[in-house]
């Protein structure tokens, strides 16, 4: 099994750019920030040692690519 790779912010803005997702740091923050429900568009956390925002790597990498899976099974196929 591998090691979990805890990411912060900027990293992830960083990893996602890497896959083509163009996000400002604003916009990430954005995705980080619960809204007024208390639930985060990502599944970031507050790392208990540094008290910054962090996700697993994998984990952020994994949702995309889950949504991009749900988005060609649902698409529609010419007929």
């Amino acid at each position: 099994m591998q090691q979990p790779c805890y990411i912060d912010l900027e990293q992830a803005r960083q990893v996602l750019a890497e896959m083509g997702i163009e996000l400002n740091a604003r916009q990430m923050k954005r995705a980080a920030d619960k809204d007024a429900n208390g639930q985060r568009k990502l599944p970031f956390f507050v790392d208990p040692i540094e008290g910054k925002l962090k996700i697993e790597k994998g984990s952020l990498v994994r949702i995309y690519r889950e949504l991009q899976v749900q988005a060609e099974n649902s698409a529609k196929t010419p007929p």
